[in-house]
């Protein structure tokens, strides 16, 4: 009989200790995946962005197909730092097309593994994605045309009244433009070049961008002018983060994070100036 007891007792034991790694496994939270796991990675932008990312029709300079397309190709900065990622990295590199408004949904979602499409690290961002980099530093500029009243404008007081725009869905749009004095904001452009557009037609006397933007507009446009007020103390209030670009991946993806930072982590704010130096160069409108 004491024996029998015994043995129902180690089995009692074993049986709440299987229970119990049970209950415990259901607990886990599955690993996100990296979405590298097949050997590419997927990464989307608007190839609508110059000198960040652009749409051509041949493969020069280095451009690379854009996924579903017949003849169309992206290139820029965002591509040229692509191709970095997955030079180290033993990748291929697939393009995606898409609008701005659909990048953050679309990683979220797992349609891409990563946006690299010249966003900055918000906070607001941050709550929706995990970045890594950054992969650049851009200040914030303006644009006005060389005709214009405010082409000398040394400070956002003297950009009081004017009719301006920027593109929507971005800081320039939402934090920049409600800072200077009586600002007449018109509405927010769908895409950067529709915002130039507006510069370079009339319908607005100046733009907030970055620096990048602005520089590739000023290569392209030769009436354009750059307003860059760093150093005054009339200059747009932008903390870090809104300045910082970086590379949006879903929530939890740390082994894409990590490959990511360990590629970007070893290049100097020199070496992102001058591939960007190399993308303005070679942008198609630049004349």
């Amino acid at each position: 009989m004491r024996n029998l007891r015994n043995v129902l007792s180690v089995i009692l034991v074993l049986a709440l200790c299987l229970c119990c790694t049970a209950c415990g496994g259901s607990k886990e939270t599955p690993a996100v995946k990296s979405g590298v796991e097949d050997g590419v990675l997927t990464i989307a932008m608007e190839c609508a962005y110059a000198p960040y990312n652009w749409t051509q029709y041949d493969d020069s300079n280095g451009a690379v197909p854009i996924s579903g397309t017949d003849g169309e190709y992206a290139n820029g900065y965002d591509v040229m730092i692509a191709k970095k990622l997955c030079e180290a990295n033993g990748w291929e590199l697939e393009v995606i097309r898409t609008d701005w408004d659909s990048l953050v949904p679309g990683v979220q979602s797992g349609i891409y593994d990563a946006v690299i499409a010249g966003q900055s690290m918000t906070a607001e961002r941050m709550q929706q994605v995990d970045f890594a980099g950054p992969y650049f530093y851009a200040s914030i500029v303006c644009l006005t045309r060389a005709d214009s009243p405010y082409a000398n404008a040394a400070g956002l007081k003297d950009l009081a009244g004017g009719r301006c725009t920027a593109q929507i869905a971005t800081i320039w749009y939402d934090s920049m433009l409600p800072q200077i004095p009586d600002a007449a904001i018109q509405t927010a452009a769908e895409t950067a070049p529709a915002m130039l557009m507006a510069l370079e037609t009339g319908a607005v006397d100046f733009v907030c961008t970055d620096m990048p933007t602005a520089l590739g507009a000023c290569a392209a446009y030769g009436d354009m002018v750059l307003l860059d007020f760093t150093g005054s103390e009339d200059n747009f209030d932008a903390d870090e983060g809104e300045i910082n670009i970086g590379v949006s991946l879903m929530k939890g993806n740390t082994v894409l994070k990590d490959a990511i930072d360990s590629v970007l982590g070893k290049m100097t704010a020199d070496d992102f100036n001058t591939l960007m130096d190399q993308a303005i160069a070679v942008q198609p409108l630049n004349g």
